[in-house]
C-alpha cells in the first residue's frame, strides 16, 4: 500500500496571525504620530489587513498633515512611499452586512468596513478610536451567526 505525502509551506495565519488595523493606527506608524511606537509593537509580527478604503483614508490624513505644514513636502513623499510598500492585505467589504453593522452601532459606514472586516477575519481590530473599539468588543464577542 502506498502512503499519500502532503508537503505544504507553514500558513502565514500561523507564523503571522491577521490583525485589522484602521487609519488612526497606520497613520500613527507611518506619519510618525506620538503613538507611534504603540502601534508598530502592536502590529509587530501580524499579517495587516485592511478594507480597500485604507488608502483613501490614509491618503487624506497625510494630505492635510501636509496642508497643515505638519508634515514636509519630503516628510510627506516619504510617508506615501512607506504606505505604499507596506505589506498590508487589502478586503472589499460586503455593503448590507456593512452598513448594518453601521446602523447597529451608530457609527461611520468608514468603521464600520473595519468592524465587519474583523468579524469576516475572526481577527482582532487595533484602532486609537474609542467608539469603534468598543463596537468591535461587542460585536467580535457575539456568536458569529449573530455578527450582522
Amino acid at each position: 500500500m502506498r502512503r499519500l505525502y502532503v508537503a505544504e509551506p507553514v500558513a502565514a495565519y500561523r507564523t503571522r496571525p491577521p490583525i485589522v488595523v484602521d487609519a488612526s493606527v497606520l497613520a500613527a506608524s507611518i506619519l510618525g504620530e506620538p503613538t507611534r511606537a504603540e502601534a508598530e509593537l502592536l502590529m509587530r509580527g501580524r499579517r495587516l489587513t485592511a478594507p480597500t478604503l485604507i488608502d483613501y483614508e490614509l491618503t487624506h490624513v497625510a494630505v492635510r498633515k501636509l496642508r497643515a505644514h505638519a508634515l514636509s513636502e519630503r516628510q510627506f513623499t516619504a510617508a506615501m512611499e512607506n504606505f505604499a510598500a507596506l505589506d498590508l492585505v487589502r478586503h472589499a467589504v460586503d455593503p448590507l452586512p456593512m452598513s448594518a453593522l453601521a446602523r447597529r452601532y451608530e457609527m461611520s459606514a468608514y468603521d464600520a468596513a473595519y468592524l465587519w472586516l474583523a468579524g469576516l477575519l475572526d481577527a482582532p481590530l487595533v484602532t486609537f478610536d474609542r467608539q469603534l473599539a468598543r463596537a468591535a468588543l461587542d460585536h467580535l464577542n457575539r456568536p458569529k451567526d449573530n455578527r450582522a
